[in-house]
């Protein structure tokens, strides 16, 4: 078997999910794969099964903690020995950046030992890691064709944002918004670490409703540890019926069982809504790097796939009508649902491989 394909991903789910979409592909067109991450990444539940995983040094230039600098600088390097006797070790043949410091030195290694390295970008803005590799990498693949802040000295390709084969499957599965009368289930999800004004704004909206709609509502709500009692004591109060959890692993199904979501606009997010085609009120996190959630949401919100709220906007007196106006709607529910899924890039995993076989060259594709 040829060498490895190294994978380069920080620990946060929107670096570690499409990265973990590229390995499944990846190994299914027969090549061995290795994942580099950092403890966080490591640590991230159901993904990368049966994949070798390495944890190496990696540190964080801080613009608010110049200071702290040498430190960092000095962690770098050594995380990029360390990956530089990975790809030795398995004969490494590409490295694949994901963003975030961590995914640096692995990239900083591939760049030395003069191998292929591609980067992609999840977000519709550049991130600070993959800003600086850009121009010096052998390509970047975009999930957003208009993607700000990318260099002009960049190879460039728009493959989209790969998303979990349970993602995809839920695509052929025809939206069916309810009758006016019946159930309507409502997904509240703040990203994989939660996010407390979901928890705060979602409960107090919900229970203003008329008492009819809420008898209607089945909410499933992710919510960070501490926020959950006060969420669910809410709904309870207002006799809605919720399922408060801090963490979901089976939310493709979940995604794909709702009729609306109320959500951030991380890139993993928007994503997966595209692809399996669901409505959704967004509320991009305002301090997000370079208000990156925001520019990830307008075509979103621009294609009537559902609602872009600002996080100073997002009120209970907000997002109730708003809510209430789906559920009044069937047939307006159907359209911005139609609308996402339009938008929707669900071959990125293929392109994106694609990417990665051609950077290595002939004899990498599956027939080889």
């Amino acid at each position: 078997m040829s060498g490895a394909v190294l994978l380069a991903a920080g620990g946060t789910g929107g670096h570690m999910v499409p990265a973990d979409a590229l390995s499944a592909e990846l190994v299914r067109r027969g090549h061995r794969v290795a994942l580099v991450t950092d403890a966080r990444g490591a640590r991230l539940p159901g993904l990368f099964a049966g994949v070798e995983t390495q944890v190496i040094p990696a540190a964080t230039l801080s613009a608010s903690s110049p200071w702290r600098w040498p430190g960092a600088f000095a962690t770098i390097l050594e995380g990029r020995a360390a990956a530089r006797r990975l790809i030795r070790d398995r004969s490494a043949r590409a490295v694949v950046g994901f963003g975030g410091y961590p995914a640096l030195p692995a990239l900083l290694a591939g760049r030395a030992a003069k191998l292929p390295t591609i980067l992609h970008e999840q977000n519709a803005v550049l991130g600070r890691v993959n800003r600086l590799m850009a121009p010096r990498v052998s390509a970047l693949a975009l999930s957003f064709a208009d993607t700000a802040r990318v260099p002009v000295a960049a190879r460039t390709r728009v493959t989209g944002n790969p998303v979990r084969a349970e993602v995809l499957a839920a695509r052929g599965r025809p939206f069916a918004p309810p009758p006016p009368d019946a159930p309507f289930h409502l997904l509240v999800v703040g990203g994989s670490q939660g996010a407390r004004i979901l928890s705060d704004v979602v409960p107090r909206a919900l229970a203003g409703l008329p008492a009819p709609v809420r008898a209607r509502l089945r909410v499933t709500h992710q919510a960070r540890p501490e926020d959950l009692s006060g969420a669910h004591a809410t709904y309870e109060a207002a006799g809605i019926a919720a399922e408060c959890l801090p963490y979901m692993a089976d939310l493709p199904q979940r995604m794909a069982d709702s009729h609306l979501l109320v959500a951030r606009a991380g890139a993993s997010t928007l994503a997966e809504l595209t692809a399996m085609g669901r409505p959704a009120i967004l509320v991009p996190f305002a301090a997000a790097t370079d208000d990156h959630q925001a520019a990830n949401a307008v075509s979103f919100g621009a294609a009537g796939a559902g609602f872009v709220v600002a996080e100073p906007d997002f009120t209970p007196s907000r997002l109730a009508p708003l809510v209430e106006g789906f559920m009044a709607a069937p047939e307006a529910l159907a359209a911005a649902a139609a609308a996402a899924q339009a938008l929707g890039r669900p071959d990125a995993v293929e392109r994106l491989a694609d990417l990665v076989e051609a950077e290595m060259g002939p004899g990498s594709g599956e027939a080889a």
